[in-house]
C-alpha cells in the first residue's frame, strides 16, 4: 500500500469533504429565494414584474428594454440553480475546495435575486438598481471563482459553470435596463432618447465582452447576453422606441459578443501548457 494512502483507499493529500451545515443551508437558501421569486413574480395570480413599479419595467418602457419574451431565459437559470443546489450536496462536491468557495456566492445571488423582485413589487426601483448591481457583483466574482479546476466532471459544468454562466449574462443586461427604467420613471427624459439607448447598448456589449475575458472566453455568459440583446432588437421593431437604429446597434452587438466568446476560447486554447 502508498505510504500516503489510508487503510480506507482515502490518500491523505486529499480534500476533506466539506461538513453537511453550508451545503444544506444553501439547498434551502436556494430553494427559500426561488419560492420568495417566483410568488414575487406574479406566477401565481400577483402583480406581474413587467406591470410593478407603473409598468417602469415592461417591454416598451425604455429604449433599452428587452421584449418581454427574453425573460422565459429565468426558467433556465431557476432550473439550474435547483440543479446546483442538489449536485452540491453530493460528495465529490464537498470535498471540492472549487465548490467551498463558490457556495456562499452561489447562496447570495439567489437571495439578492428574491430581494430585486420584491423592491420592484413594492416600487422601490432606486433600491432595485442597487439590489441587482450587487447581484452583477456577486455573481462577477463567482464566475471567476469558477476559473479554478473543475472535479466533478460534465456534470459540474452544466450546473455551475453554465447555470451561473447565464446568470451573469443575463443580468449583465438586466442591470442596465433596471438602471433606465428608474431613471426614465425618475423624469430623467435623457435616458428616453435613442442616442441614449444606442450607448446603453453599446455598454451592455461591453460588459459582455470584459467578462468574456476575464472568465477565460466561457460561452455561458455570452450566449445569455445576445439573448437578451436580440430581444432588445426585437422589441425596437415596434411600439414607442421603434427604431432601425437601435435594432441594428443590438444585432451588432450580438455578433461582436458571441466573435469575442470565440476569439477568447481560441486565443486560450493556443497558448501553450504550462509545464
Amino acid at each position: 500500500m502508498s505510504s500516503n494512502t489510508s487503510l480506507t483507499g482515502r490518500t491523505h493529500d486529499s480534500p476533506r469533504p466539506t461538513g453537511w451545515v453550508l451545503p444544506v443551508v444553501t439547498v434551502l437558501g436556494v430553494a427559500a429565494a426561488i419560492v420568495a421569486a417566483f410568488i414575487g413574480s406574479g406566477a401565481l395570480g400577483g402583480t406581474a414584474i413587467n406591470e410593478a413599479a407603473d409598468g417602469a419595467l415592461s417591454a416598451d418602457a425604455t429604449p433599452i428594454a428587452p421584449a418581454g419574451a427574453a425573460f422565459g431565459i429565468w426558467s433556465v437559470i431557476y432550473v439550474g440553480l435547483i440543479a446546483y443546489a442538489c449536485w452540491q450536496l453530493a460528495p465529490v462536491a464537498r470535498r471540492s475546495p472549487r465548490q467551498r468557495a463558490v457556495r456562499p456566492w452561489a447562496l447570495a445571488s439567489a437571495l439578492l435575486n428574491a430581494a430585486w423582485i420584491w423592491t420592484v413589487q413594492l416600487g422601490w426601483l432606486a433600491v432595485s438598481v442597487l439590489v441587482i448591481a450587487a447581484l452583477l457583483a456577486v455573481l462577477v466574482r463567482l464566475v471567476f471563482l469558477l476559473r479554478t479546476p473543475r472535479t466533478g466532471g460534465i456534470v459540474e459544468m452544466t450546473v455551475t459553470d453554465g447555470t451561473f454562466g447565464l446568470y451573469l449574462g443575463w443580468v449583465s443586461v438586466a442591470f442596465l435596463a433596471n438602471t433606465y427604467a428608474w431613471l426614465v420613471s425618475a423624469g430623467v427624459d435623457l435616458f428616453t432618447r435613442i442616442e441614449l439607448g444606442v450607448a446603453g447598448i453599446v455598454v451592455a456589449a461591453g460588459i459582455a465582452v470584459a467578462t468574456t475575458y476575464l472568465s477565460g472566453g466561457r460561452v455561458a455568459p455570452a450566449l445569455a447576453t445576445s439573448w437578451g440583446l436580440g430581444w432588445v432588437a426585437a422589441g425596437r421593431t415596434e411600439g414607442t422606441y421603434e427604431s432601425p437604429e437601435l435594432v441594428w446597434t443590438a444585432v451588432l452587438a450580438v455578433i461582436v459578443v458571441l466573435a469575442a466568446a470565440v476569439a477568447v476560447r481560441q486565443m486560450r486554447a493556443a497558448e501553450p501548457a504550462v509545464t
